[in-house]
């Protein structure tokens, strides 16, 4: 038990330690690298002091904490929605597959002002011949940006609703409150979905520590002079002066403690929202309406907006001459991609999220199968929380900095090790659930006719769930290849990604170029999940046969 500690300690949990207090250090005046130290907080003054740094502030408080409560506000209607249709799960998976800068580079080309989206309309319906000088991806208020990270994180939360949902009487529970003179709209607001809410806290606070620091779409998408935070601490990272090294990571601590008041607030939220509903549900009023067409609307709306964006990627990446307002290219050719290097990229990213997904399998299964023999669950989950809750940026380039101190240079075996602390943890979230639920009168059978714990867990537990196995390694593959940071820091610019390729493209005037680098990361993750639903229906084929004989 203490070995199995020690390891996820030493693999998971120091690294990220290592990282936080190293940024701290060099906030504060430590730079071993420079053999430097000079203890003050004279960085976080030139970090206070920076031009724009008030409005980078306001633009992170306002994209971050907007897509968190959007997101969830268009996941109630949305999962009353889905509540009971079957397969809504299994639907939702590949649209958690788009990788973030896939998606907010197909976005940027449907909403840019000569994007697809005003092509559609012009000239018939607008008159116009040329780009209207509007203002749309890169707008000041990052609402572009707000959008794309609600394409994201909606349907990673109505994924976890209906998770929560699965284990509840929903329809009895809506037939209940239906009786009650409630409409059905109330009754999920008012009374499931509350009950449903503990389950979906940690993926809530999961989307608002992301959306509050993400980097990779906020390039993409966002403001440029001043960014957000995030994208700030790595300009200052990524200087060729030194020196800058220190408020960057001033900047990266202040975000830290903007994160987590944000957190604090957040739960402190939850309480008041709380004790407002309780008054509600006290007064008993009922609201007579219609059924309600959200539900159907936003989902559409969601399509439109994210199959556009992935179709718009396709077509640019084909198009041999598309000027505005044409609608569609006029001729198609195939030269950008015997041009373009998009293998070497899409290569690489492959073997990364192949060893980063394969050591968070193995270090789930350890996990697990440990809690199993000891008939108690292993109380190490801050392990798993950690690196989800906090920025990247405020401690990857800390990170590396002792990657370095330990005789790894920046390379693929370091960013194997940065990307296995964001997928591990999803890894373990997706195997966790169907691993406690799988009925323990397999193994005990299998006990009873001398199977030792070894047979037990390849010859019964590994079988009997290698559709979730199947599903963790896909997102694990998904979670791999959408990473950005965990690639451009702790591999120094040296390791090439399609994520890094493409927001480096995303840039540039090269729209062929771009779409193609985007496409081929979006299809990586799309096809690890087509191989995930295939491949337990074809090792199981002979079973499903032999039932179909027998009834």
């Amino acid at each position: 038990m203490i070995a199995i500690r020690a390891l996820f300690t030493v693999v998971i949990g120091a690294p990220v330690l290592i990282g936080v207090v190293l940024t701290l250090g060099l906030a504060l005046g430590w730079q071993p690298g420079l053999g430097q130290f000079d203890p003050g907080i004279d960085a976080f003054a030139q970090a206070l002091s920076l031009p724009g740094f008030a409005t980078s502030l306001r633009l992170s408080l306002v994209t971050g904490l907007g897509a968190t409560l959007g997101a969830l506000g268009v996941s109630l209607p949305l999962g009353l929605w889905l509540i009971g249709r079957a397969g809504a799960a299994r639907y939702l998976s590949p649209l958690l597959a788009v990788p973030h800068a896939a998606l907010a580079i197909g976005l940027g080309f449907l909403l840019a002002p000569s994007g697809w989206a005003v092509r559609l309309i012009s000239p018939w319906a607008t008159g116009w011949d040329l780009p209207p000088d509007v203002v749309t991806v890169g707008d000041p208020w990052g609402l572009v940006l707000i959008l794309g990270l609600m394409l994201k994180e909606v349907p990673f939360l109505l994924l976890a609703t209906l998770i929560a949902a699965g284990p509840r009487d929903v329809a009895g529970q809506m037939a209940t409150g239906r009786s009650l003179g409630y409409s059905r709209a109330q009754v999920w607001r008012l009374i499931i979905w509350p009950q449903l809410y503990p389950a979906l806290r940690l993926p809530v606070l999961i989307v608002l520590g992301f959306s509050l620091s993400v980097v990779d779409m906020a390039l993409v998408l966002g403001p440029s002079n001043p960014p957000v935070l995030a994208v700030q601490i790595l300009r200052l990272f990524s200087a060729p002066d030194p020196e800058q090294a220190r408020p960057a990571a001033a900047l990266a601590v202040i975000l830290l403690g903007i994160m987590g008041l944000c957190l604090l607030g957040w739960l402190g939220a939850e309480r008041a929202v709380a004790t407002l509903g309780r008054h509600w549900l006290r007064r008993g009023r009922r609201i007579r309406q219609k059924q309600s067409l959200s539900g159907p609307f936003l989902a559409i709306l969601g399509l439109m907006l994210g199959g556009g964006s992935l179709v718009i990627l396709g077509l640019w990446s084909v198009a041999a001459f598309w000027r505005f307002p044409d609608a569609l290219p006029p001729g198609i050719s195939l030269s950008r991609w015997q041009a373009a290097d998009w293998a070497h990229p899409a290569l690489s990213s492959l073997g990364l999220a192949a060893a980063s997904t394969a050591i968070a399998m193995i270090l789930s299964l350890i996990w697990l199968e440990t809690e199993d023999r000891l008939a108690r669950p292993m109380r190490l989950g801050w392990l798993i929380v950690m690196p989800l809750l906090l920025p990247q940026i405020g401690f990857l380039q800390g990170l590396t900095t002792g990657f370095l101190w330990l005789g790894l240079p920046p390379g693929p075996v370091a960013v194997i090790w940065a990307q296995l602390l964001f997928v591990f943890p999803y890894v373990m979230i997706a195997l966790t659930g169907p691993w406690r639920a799988l009925d323990p009168g397999l193994t005990a059978s299998a006990a009873s006719l001398g199977a030792g714990p070894m047979r037990r867990l390849f010859r019964v537990k590994l079988p009997v769930l290698s559709a979730p196995l199947m599903t963790a390694a896909a997102i694990g593959v998904a979670v791999s290849v959408a990473q950005y940071l965990a690639v451009l820091l702790p591999g120094a610019g040296r390791v090439p990604a399609l994520a890094t390729e493409a927001v480096a493209l995303a840039s540039g005037a090269d729209r062929r170029l771009t779409a193609i680098t985007a496409l081929m990361q979006a299809v990586l993750p799309l096809a690890a999940y087509l191989l995930a639903l295939a491949l337990p229906l074809w090792l199981h084929r002979n079973r499903r046969g032999l039932r179909g004989g027998l009834t």
